[in-house]
């Protein structure tokens, strides 16, 4: 598992300048912010990520044709949102959303990214950002619960959140409730990582379509 200071210069290390790079940095930061399984944030699609009560949700599709819809925190939602722009996916709404990459161009392709090579992915970048610590898929939402927790978070609602990522069942709570619990979870994961590394708060996204339900691109 990845302390915060790591997790920070991972996702602050990849070059972003690269439809690769921002795929990359998405794909770490889904599964830091929302606690996601690496299986259902691989076996999302373009339309998976849409506007609702006025924010970016995401719908993590898991085993059995069961999905779990959460709202983004402003960190997630800049990432998701630059990937989809950079990438230039977002008129493809039934494609995958992390994809593999078409050999020889650097650019994605259609066919959806394998687990083997997104993991063969993370552990590249740790590499590359001089991060020693052993890391895989499921590193990432190990890391995002430790710091929901080590920030204040409190231990019934990480349990409970990972209990309905692993089952998955349509929670009955309401979009409003779903999203306050939501945004103080990985709220706290984000400050936590801000209060642990020398970089600079980000952002909230810009140029959303909230008219037609997605990010506009």
């Amino acid at each position: 598992m990845l302390d915060a200071t790591e997790a920070r210069h991972l996702l602050d290390s990849i070059d972003v300048t690269t439809p690769i790079g921002l795929r990359d940095r998405a794909f770490i930061a889904l599964m830091v912010f929302s606690f996601a399984r690496v299986g259902a944030a691989l076996a999302m699609r373009v339309d998976d990520i849409y506007v609702q009560h006025r924010g970016l949700w995401v719908r993590l599709r898991e085993k059995g044709g069961k999905h779990h819809e959460i709202p983004c925190h402003h960190a997630l939602e800049a990432y998701l949102h630059a990937y989809l722009n950079g990438a230039g996916i977002g008129d493809d709404p039934k494609g995958p959303l992390f994809r593999t990459i078409r050999r020889g161009t650097g650019q994605l392709n259609d066919t959806p990214l394998p687990q083997a090579n997104a993991y063969a992915m993370v552990r590249r970048r740790a590499l590359a950002a001089g991060i020693g610590t052993k890391i895989g898929n499921h590193t990432f939402r190990a890391t995002g619960i430790t710091a929901y927790l080590k920030n204040g978070g409190m231990l019934e609602n990480a349990a409970a959140m990972a209990i309905t990522h692993r089952h998955a069942p349509r929670s009955s709570m309401t979009g409003v409730t779903m999203k306050s619990v939501w945004m103080r979870s990985s709220g706290s994961v984000f400050n936590y990582f801000v209060s642990h590394s020398k970089c600079d708060c980000l952002q909230p996204a810009t140029g959303l379509n909230r008219s037609r339900g997605r990010p506009s691109v």
